[in-house]
């Protein structure tokens, strides 16, 4: 079975997007004009984790039982949830529109043990796992609503396409689009815009780390958040006192 394929950026923009996190990847999307990357709904289920991989997305609408009892649960070659962690590389984020349905499972402890195996970074679903208390213990970065009981199909949706554009939490992820996620949550980069978002998040964490210090000291918000001209010249003394080490 033959599916599209993704484009991946160089390893070196994931890394530098993973450095920045959630809140700055949205904050500089948001200046160069996309309102609001945040998918709302999928929240942290293993506290402490940072995220950044290429979406491989997988789509679900609603149950129709012909299609699921003589096709897709059938048949475990033609089980799409399946389908999209055989397609998956290592450091992929699986992205699921699972349409915020709170009674399916798309994944449990024995497919989150194989994606976790294989080298995924995580997966963000709109929706749910399953055998949470198998799935803890792998300690796996795993967006969701919620956790049930169910398996994949067994209420209102099944897995409809692979590496299609979907809504996840509201937002339109496109197959190959990077996927920033920490406790903040989790956002969508368009993969044209991957590049500038890493040179504007980089300044960005940069003169922040200069900032901090200056609050830390008791410094003057209006000074220093953001720097004004007096501001912006101490934070230019600092960084040539103190360069980048590359």
């Amino acid at each position: 079975m033959a599916f599209p394929k993704i484009v991946r950026p160089k390893l070196e923009l994931i890394i530098g997007l993973q450095s920045l996190g959630a809140a700055t990847v949205a904050a500089e999307l948001g200046h160069m004009g996309i309102r609001d990357p945040h998918m709302r709904g999928p929240r942290a289920l293993m506290a402490g984790k940072c995220i950044a991989g290429a979406a491989m997305t997988l789509q679900c609408m609603p149950k129709r039982e012909d299609l699921v009892e003589f096709g897709e649960h059938a048949d475990p070659e033609k089980q799409l949830h399946r389908q999209v962690l055989l397609e998956a590389q290592a450091g992929d984020v699986v992205v699921i529109d699972a349409r915020g349905d709170l009674g399916s499972g798309i994944f449990g402890e024995m497919m989150l043990t194989y994606f976790k195996g294989k080298g995924g970074a995580g997966v963000v679903i709109d929706g749910c796992i399953r055998d949470f208390p198998q799935v803890k213990p792998l300690d796996f970065p795993i967006w969701v609503r919620d956790v049930t009981p169910n398996y994949h199909a067994q209420t209102n949706i099944m897995p409809f396409a692979i590496n299609v554009p979907v809504a996840c939490g509201g937002v339109l992820v496109m197959p190959g689009d990077i996927i920033v996620a920490d406790d903040d949550g989790a956002v969508c980069v368009p993969a044209g815009m991957v590049e500038r978002v890493v040179e504007a998040g980089g300044k960005h964490a940069d003169w922040e780390e200069f900032t901090k210090m200056k609050l830390e000291a008791g410094g003057d918000l209006r000074r220093y958040y953001p720097l004004d001209a007096v501001g912006q010249a101490e934070y230019e003394a600092w960084r040539r006192a103190n360069p980048l080490k590359r």
